[in-house]
């Protein structure tokens, strides 16, 4: 099955990296979408969409609630987590790191959270178990320091480059860490705290909490640790996750309650290139995808090179799936 996901995110790569670069987001969004939702036909589950792109009203994202899959009776119930293309604006401009990813288990492994902010901290598998966004950043940062036998100013901490972030930003310099500093893809940005090439050691900040339960995933399957608290941006937000089951909206959720670990898989292909993955890469009547399959139960990590051959139809360029 994990196969299948990437045909998914192979799928919605190769037809927003056609727009890689030309400016519209929208466009290169939308073209993701649609890729993945008919490839989700041809795949055997009855899928419901739990973290999405936004609610029903929505669409045609793939909103929360929508069912995918063939719904044949013996197709597995599974959840799933997705964002077409994380990194609209990365690949809108060409930048690095824009990916397509997915989440998905069976029902009850992923956090059923609405579209709206997540305040997050990642770390790698070395400084597992020591955080916590109940402390301050400084014990946060001096635990995972002490944790990878490093003082505090030889840590590297990833952050959006967002004006919500100047405080966090200042302080982190005060203590003397290094800062690498992102304009988007804070799922890719979570994940680099695992991998050991990276140079990053931890994620700070607040994004999307659609993209804090898909991390939270990979990251399960790659050792690492995560905690996520829902920031609503109005009282509307609040209902919403009320909803959704989530009563406490100051609580803090432990990676395992974002995304059990033995029930969990995750999916991943580069649309432009970045640390992790290469980006799309198109030849005469094909292109080469770049991708990444993980399974938390048994902490298996897969990188897939696959060449695809185009046919023609209605005078357009579509892979043979």
């Amino acid at each position: 099955m994990i196969l299948d996901l990437v045909r998914v995110t192979e799928a919605a790569a190769l037809d927003c990296a056609r727009l890689m670069g030309r400016g519209d987001e929208k466009a290169a969004d939308q073209a993701a979408v649609n890729a993945m939702r008919k490839a989700f036909d041809y795949i055997n589950i009855r899928g419901t969409v739990v973290i999405g792109e936004g609610e029903r009203d929505e669409a045609p994202m793939l909103y929360i609630g929508e069912k995918v899959g063939t719904w044949a009776d013996d197709a597995p119930e599974v959840e799933i987590a997705l964002d077409p293309l994380e990194g609209t604006t990365i690949c809108a401009t060409g930048g690095p790191n824009a990916l397509s990813v997915i989440a998905m288990g069976s029902k009850g492994s992923l956090l059923n959270a609405p579209d709206t902010y997540m305040e997050k901290i990642a770390v790698g598998p070395e400084a597992k178990g020591v955080i916590d966004l109940n402390k301050s950043v400084k014990e946060n940062m001096q635990a995972v320091a002490d944790a990878l036998g490093y003082k505090i100013e030889d840590l590297t901490v990833v952050i959006l480059d967002r004006e919500r972030h100047q405080d966090l930003i200042a302080e982190v310099r005060s203590y003397g860490a290094r800062i690498r500093l992102i304009g988007d893809g804070d799922v890719a940005a979570a994940i680099s705290t695992a991998e050991e090439d990276s140079g990053v050691d931890m994620l700070l900040g607040i994004g999307g909490a659609p993209e804090g339960v898909i991390a939270a995933a990979a990251l399960q399957c790659m050792g690492g640790d995560m905690q996520g608290r829902l920031k609503p941006r109005n009282e509307e937000e609040i209902t919403r996750a009320a909803k959704m089951g989530v009563k406490d909206i100051n609580k803090v959720f432990t990676i395992d309650e974002l995304a059990v670990r033995d029930k969990v898989m995750f999916a991943a292909t580069g649309v432009t290139d970045g640390s992790m993955l290469q980006g799309v890469r198109f030849f005469g009547g094909g292109a080469i995808t770049h991708s990444m399959a993980m399974r938390g139960k048994t902490g298996t990590i897969r990188y897939i090179e696959a060449e695809h051959h185009f046919v023609i139809e209605d005078k357009k360029y579509v892979f043979k799936r």
